[in-house]
C-alpha cells in the first residue's frame, strides 16, 4: 500500500467515472453533466465552466482516493472488492447528502425547492439519488463510483 497507488488508482478511477457518466449523457441515458454542474460554480462561463469542472473533479477523485487510502491504512488491508464496497458507500453518499443537500446549499447558480423564477436561469437540482437528472442517472453514477473505488483499491493493494 503506497500513496503513489493511491494517487494512480485516483486518477484512472476518476476517468473511468467521468468518461462512463459522459457516455450516459452522450448516449440520452442520462442528463447530468457533473464537470459542467462543478464548474458552474466557479464561472457562468459555460465552456470554461466544464474546463474548470474537469479539473474540480479530478482533484475532488484524488481527495477522495487519498481518503480511501487512509481507510485501508487503519484497516491494516487493501483490496479491489473492499474498494468497490468503500465506492458504493461514496456513491450513496454523493446521490444523497453531497448533490442533493450539500451542493444546492452552496452552489450560486442552482435552483432549490424553494426558489422562484429569477432572471437568471438557474441550474435544476440533482434531487435524491440524482434522479431529478432521469431514472439511469442513479444506476450509472452508483456503478460508476463502484468501478472508482475497485480501481482505488486495486491500485492501492498492488502499488506494494
Amino acid at each position: 500500500m503506497t500513496i503513489w497507488g493511491a494517487l494512480a488508482g485516483g486518477f484512472i478511477g476518476t476517468l473511468v467515472l467521468t468518461t462512463a457518466l459522459r457516455a450516459a449523457n452522450e448516449f440520452k441515458l442520462t442528463r447530468i453533466d457533473i464537470p459542467f454542474l462543478l464548474g458552474t460554480c466557479l464561472t457562468v462561463n459555460r465552456s470554461r465552466a466544464k474546463a474548470l469542472g474537469y479539473l474540480a473533479h479530478f482533484l475532488f477523485g484524488e481527495l477522495f482516493a487519498l481518503g480511501y487510502y487512509g481507510l485501508f491504512v487503519a484497516l491494516g488491508t487493501s483490496s479491489w472488492w473492499l474498494g468497490a464496497l468503500f465506492g458504493l458507500v461514496h456513491g450513496l453518499f454523493a446521490g444523497t447528502a453531497l448533490v442533493n443537500l450539500l451542493l444546492p446549499a452552496v452552489h450560486p447558480r442552482m435552483g432549490t425547492s424553494l426558489t422562484s423564477a429569477p432572471r437568471t436561469a438557474l441550474l435544476e437540482p440533482p434531487g435524491f439519488l440524482l434522479l431529478n437528472y432521469g431514472v439511469v442517472t442513479p444506476v450509472v453514477s452508483l456503478l460508476g463510483h463502484v468501478l472508482y473505488g475497485a480501481l482505488v483499491g486495486g491500485f492501492i493493494s498492488y502499488s506494494g
